[in-house]
This record gives structure tokens, C-alpha cells and sequence, in this order.
């Protein structure tokens, strides 16, 4: 994607930065990058996505597969039986974007303790101790 050469007038008003700003806050919402990375392993009903998820609400996963399917990064397929069993899987496009956020994702938990101890040191020099 090419960027215009020039500035917008005003700070915020180009429109292919708020283009491209709208798809990067939905990739970079947490309950995304969650859903992405357990969709891409195999295609999941509603409740075993919410289990595996953990601490989603069922409103913000409703949310969060609406938006994807928008996107065309998740198909919702209705099965059959009764009752109704709904699934949802990755589209080519939604493959794609799962390998860089599980990447991402694997490199928050192998870095997980190293970053929960600077903000530990962090806070502790921000708010000494009062003597």
C-alpha cells in the first residue's frame, strides 16, 4: 500500500491512515488475537471458542467473530441438526494473518516474566516505599 507523499491538512484526516488504523485496532484487540490464534489450530463451535478463550464475555465474543466475518477473516457455517450447531473457521485471508499473531502471542508468554519484572522494578521506583 502506498502512502500519499503529503500531509494531510489536518493531523488524523488522512484517509488511508484511518483505513489502515481501523484494521490494525481490530488486529490489535486482544479478544482478536485470541480467537484468530484458536481458530487457526482447527475450527471451533461458539462455546468451546468461549472455553478456550477464557474470561470473554459471551457478548464480546458474539462481538468479536461478527467482526472478524465481516472482515472476511472468519466464515460462520450453520449446521443442520437440531439443534442448530454453528461453526466458525478461518478464511484464507484470516490464515494469513494468524501466523504473525501467533508469533506475536509466543513471543508475549516467552517474554512474559522478563516484562512483569521491569514493571515491578518500574512501579517500585515510580512509588518508593514512605519510611
Amino acid at each position: 500500500m502506498r502512502m500519499p507523499a503529503t500531509a494531510p491538512s489536518q493531523p488524523g484526516t488522512n484517509p488511508s491512515c484511518q483505513r489502515v488504523n481501523q484494521i490494525l485496532g481490530r488486529m490489535g484487540d486482544k479478544w482478536t488475537i485470541l480467537t484468530i490464534t484458536m481458530l487457526a489450530q482447527q475450527p471451533r463451535r461458539f462455546n468451546e471458542l468461549k472455553r478456550l478463550i477464557g474470561g470473554i464475555s459471551q457478548q464480546m465474543l458474539t462481538r468479536t467473530l461478527k467482526a472478524l466475518e465481516r472482515d472476511g477473516m472468519v466464515t460462520r457455517t450453520v449446521h443442520p441438526t437440531v439443534p442448530p450447531q454453528v461453526e466458525y473457521a478461518l478464511t484464507a485471508l484470516g490464515g494469513s494473518v494468524s501466523l504473525p499473531l501467533i508469533e506475536l502471542a509466543t513471543w508475549v508468554v516467552d517474554h512474559l516474566d522478563q516484562i512483569e519484572m521491569h514493571r515491578a522494578l518500574h512501579d517500585h521506583e515510580a512509588d518508593p516505599p514512605r519510611t
